[in-house]
């Protein structure tokens, strides 16, 4: 039988268990903490159950529960006729720091040792030299920054008038589907998705946006991004280079570079991606493009560029990633016909997004592909996640397919009109650096050009300070860009988030601010 001064020291070394929660598992938790940070050594002595139940001021059972799970996991072990024993585990099982606290003056030592803490927390590793992996190291290297939190305010970017979805609509759709939902749909998937989502969505690029395509070319994922990085893993060999735009969608470039790409910025002028630099880039094969609408500046790009980018790509047996993140939006004639439509080589891989139509919390997109990488995008996509949730693909074509969906664009089109003239209308014109607002013909959003960074960053500033939310066009340029730093500075504001008379009001709060 241990020693009962033994478990008197044991009990005052500080673990303390709170009676209204569960005492087994808290003692549980407790010495296996010790056992892990080193506290505990192998061999280490534990006292009998009923005096540890003694020392401790709870029940036995309590205990012999605690040290029974302990005994399931390899923690301890009964030696027949001594007692029990933490077992024999590797010296170095956890990189873990020693632990410094020294024992109150009285503490005995043996089964103490390192008992003394009040705090069960395990250290904190704070040594960089944990990474290890290169790709580890490209993350931590390539940080993507957050999006902003809470219900939108003008000028938020990137969001659409979801305040007009026809949620009632929507509510309907998945009540009906888990009703009585198919079993067939609970099962495992189709790492492409759903057959019947596919069908309506190449049928919806045909006859919309100009793109002729099949079902089996389409790939479900979860948002463009989702699409943008499949393209990163598969395309992308480490050192090779990758060509953006300059200004441009930080996010894809990120997801190259986490992918071991070398990333090199292409300017953008009032045509698009200049592709007379494009070709001047030594070891790039894959280009990543917004020319519907781009990201940020707002300019489109022309035909002329359009088919020297695809000359490009035949060339160079290289691929085309056309993001076409807001395509529906076009306040001038019909959407115009995505890249990929003229592409006559396969060398375009088309990526869209129920995002910027319905919601960003739908985390709903797809991508067009050629047919030489249906199979293996199909199989990438199966590792990383199986397939997609059913029910939102499900409802989503059942949306589409009741032409609800049709129905939203148009609805959606005119309210984003609406607020990009609420915002023309009422753009101020007199504030020291800020350029005129452009009548951008396309998208959610518009870029402002101003006179210098120190400017931009001043107005930034000052817009937060009254509550709206505005952009710098800085923070779209590549670190290493060559371009003068006042060069690159503006302003970007999406108009679409809230409604007209939010928009008014948010800019009556800015000129008080900027003047």
């Amino acid at each position: 039988m241990p020693d009962s001064g033994l478990s008197i020291a044991f009990n005052a070394a500080g673990i303390e268990l709170d009676p209204k929660k569960g005492l087994s598992a808290q003692l549980y938790q407790a010495l296996r903490q010790r056992v892990l940070d080193g506290r505990l050594n192998s061999g280490s002595r534990l006292p009998a159950s009923r005096d540890l139940a003694a020392a401790l001021g709870v029940s036995r059972n309590s205990v012999v529960r605690a040290y029974d799970q302990l005994y399931a996991e390899g923690f301890i072990e009964a030696r027949v006729g001594d007692g029990t024993y933490v077992a024999q585990l590797p010296e170095k099982a956890l990189p873990l720091k020693k632990l410094s606290t020294k024992l109150p003056t009285g503490f005995s030592t043996g089964l103490c040792t390192g008992l003394s803490t009040k705090s069960d927390k395990l250290p904190v590793i704070t040594s960089s030299k944990v990474i290890h992996s290169p790709a580890l190291e490209r993350v931590i290297q390539h940080p993507l920054s957050l999006p902003e939190k809470g219900a939108p305010r003008a000028f938020r970017v990137g969001i659409p008038a979801y305040d007009l979805f026809p949620f009632e609509v929507w509510s309907k759709l998945q009540a009906a589907f888990w009703r009585k939902p198919d079993l067939r749909y609970l099962c495992y998937g189709d790492p492409s998705g759903e057959e019947r989502l596919r069908e309506l969505i190449a049928v919806y690029l045909r006859t919309s946006r100009g793109l002729s395509c099949t079902s089996e070319q389409i790939l479900i994922t979860s948002g463009a991004q989702q699409g943008i990085s499949l393209c990163a893993q598969l395309l992308v060999e480490p050192g090779r280079g990758v060509a953006v735009e300059n200004p441009g969608y930080r996010a894809a470039g990120k997801a190259f570079a986490i992918a071991g790409a070398h990333v090199q910025g292409v300017a953008v002028d009032q045509e698009g991606m200049d592709c007379a630099a494009l070709a001047g880039l030594n070891d790039c094969t894959v280009a990543y493009v917004t020319p519907s609408h781009q990201y940020p500046t707002g300019v489109t790009m022309s035909l002329a560029r359009r088919l020297e980018l695809l000359a490009w790509a035949e060339r160079t047996q290289g691929w085309i990633i056309e993001d076409d993140y807001d395509g529906e939006y076009r306040y001038s004639g019909a959407p115009l016909a995505p890249l990929a439509a003229l592409d006559r080589q396969g060398r375009v891989i088309y990526v869209g997004t129920f995002g910027k139509v319905a919601f960003p919390g739908l985390r709903l997109g797809y991508m067009v592909l050629p047919p030489s990488l249906i199979e293996p995008f199909a199989q990438r996509r199966a590792l990383d996640m199986r397939h997609s949730e059913v029910s939102t693909q499900v409802v989503m074509a059942e949306f589409m397919a009741a032409g609800h969906f049709q129905r939203h664009i148009r609805r959606m089109r005119r309210a984003a009109l609406a607020r990009r003239n609420a915002l023309l209308a009422d753009w101020p014109t007199d504030i020291p650096g800020l350029g005129a607002a452009p009548c951008v013909v396309a998208g959610l959003h518009l870029s402002v050009p101003v006179s210098s960074l120190e400017r931009e960053q001043t107005l930034l500033a000052q817009a937060q300070q009254v509550g709206v939310e505005v952009n710098g066009l800085s923070r779209y340029w590549l670190e290493d860009s060559v371009e003068p730093v006042d060069k690159r500075a503006g302003l970007v504001l999406g108009f679409a988030a809230v409604p007209e008379a939010d928009i008014r009001a948010a800019l009556e709060r800015l000129k008080r601010a900027w003047r």
